[in-house]
């Protein structure tokens, strides 16, 4: 990878490309630390760090988009949003047009079509931009501090009542929700003049901002495991929980690594024909499936799906009775989350490949070309066979999905270090994109020194 880059550096065009991405992921990070206005940011900080501790399993759906932002979420900031909306956006809209002819026949209209489904994107993301931020902003109005200390019993939020506090709450939903469609423009420049997919590359860059968090927080369970003064008497199974955790991150890198390229082939044969003088077919070829062929869409939308209860509880705030508990089902470290988590995400991937791949039009297809399947008869035997394959295919990659994203899950549901930030879900987006962007460049170079048979 190393290697690609380094080449890439020497080549003009390249180096400019890459420099442009660059420069937007700084500009990420400066948004990342901006504070948004009438909000005190020494109660925020006091109120939040409870948040982030590594022994309390917190709100899934801010530990979520803390992750995805890059701490942004938990700072209150400019970029607090993140790009989830936008992801949840094109989620819904990519499933709207299977739904809906009318936004079918629109995605089949080539560019023009393409363009048209883009825009309604980018309104569907500032709408849910625009919830998103609301239910923050009651969240964060409603957050008081607990602790006895400087702010204790005092609001995050400046203004507590009365028209300044509508005033102050309209200027702080505005302000995330123009953070969310900033981070999508800055996401599009990316695709235009940089490097990789512009979302993917700021979700990277984010992920990657939490690692120094990640390595505090085991360097925080090591000393617990020591009992350096500091932290009480030593606690000595701290020390297998971070060597466990340690090998589990590097397995989990290692087998998402193998999994990205894994895909079954079907042999395809093609008859000869005879065109006026000349006879095409005859060769062999495959049809490949990739196993991991949602990428990380099916986990990013079960956990949108669970995700919905917390983000109803950042209106009302509740905690205690029966909707209290009822709530907190839907926390990560829940067994019931685990389970309901597992199965999200074996159903998403099946849709998903529903979605992507048709048998039936497949088949059509090998047919009007000519190609057969060897040992299968052309038509609806092939529909048929192509379609128990891409079940079973969905199955492995689908239970792939499922073990990557809720081993750190179970693991921290089981030690009770639930919020070590770096989850089964950002290894993939960090792993996936790294390699489809060395993908990029290692065309991008081929492109660029490709010798025709002018030259």
């Amino acid at each position: 990878m190393f290697k690609v880059i380094k080449n890439a550096w020497s080549i003009p065009d390249l180096r400019k490309k890459i420099l442009f991405t660059l420069l937007i992921i700084v500009i990420f990070r400066i948004g990342s630390v901006i504070p948004v206005p009438f909000l005190d940011s020494n109660v925020l900080a006091t109120v939040m760090a409870p948040a982030t501790d590594m022994t309390d399993a917190g709100s899934n759906m801010i530990a979520y988009l803390n992750t995805l932002s890059g701490g942004a979420f938990s700072n209150a900031t400019l970029f607090a949003m993140g790009i989830t909306p936008y992801i949840n956006s094109s989620i819904i809209i990519q499933l709207l047009c299977v739904a809906i002819p009318a936004l079918e026949r629109l995605s089949k209209e080539g560019e023009a079509g393409r363009r048209k489904i883009g825009t309604i994107t980018r309104y569907t993301t500032v709408g849910l931009g625009l919830i998103q931020g609301t239910a923050y902003f009651f969240y964060l109005k409603n957050t008081v501090c607990q602790t006895e200390g400087d702010y204790y019993g005092k609001n995050i939020t400046i203004y507590n009542e009365g028209f300044s506090m509508v005033f102050a709450g309209i200027v702080i939903v505005l302000v995330f929700t123009a953070g969310t469609a900033l981070m999508m423009w800055l996401g599009e420049q990316i695709n235009k003049y940089g490097i990789g997919n512009g979302i993917s590359i700021l979700l990277f860059a984010g992920i990657i901002a939490r690692m120094p968090a990640t390595v505090r927080d085991l360097i925080s369970i090591w000393n617990l495991g020591a009992g350096d003064g500091t932290t009480g008497s030593a606690q000595p199974q701290y020390f297998a929980y971070v060597i466990i955790w340690i090998i589990m991150f590097l397995a989990i890198i290692w087998i998402i690594t193998f999994m990205q390229d894994s895909e079954r082939r079907i042999p395809i044969q093609y008859a000869k024909r005879v065109v006026g003088r000349k006879m095409y077919g005859g060769q062999s070829s495959h049809l490949p499936i990739k196993v991991a062929l949602g990428g990380v869409l099916p986990i990013i939308f079960a956990s949108s799906i669970l995700s919905i209860p917390s983000t109803i509880n950042l209106f009302l705030n509740i905690k205690d009775g029966f909707w209290g508990a009822f709530f907190n089902a839907f926390n990560s470290t829940n067994w019931l989350y685990i389970v309901l988590y597992f199965i999200l995400i074996l159903m998403f991937a099946y849709f998903y490949t529903t979605i992507q791949y048709n048998p039936v039009e497949m088949a059509n297809n090998l047919k009007s070309n000519n190609g057969t399947i060897p040992g299968i008869r052309p038509g609806a035997p092939t529909a048929a066979y192509i379609r128990n394959i891409l079940s079973r295919v969905t199955l492995i990659g689908a239970l792939f999905l499922a073990v990557i994203a809720l081993v750190p899950l179970i693991f921290g549901a089981v030690t009770g270090l639930g919020r070590l930030s770096l989850g089964g879900t950002s290894i993939i987006i960090v792993v996936g994109v790294a390699l489809e962007t060395v993908k990029q460049l290692e065309s991008q170079m081929m492109m660029r020194h490709y010798r025709g048979f002018l030259d």
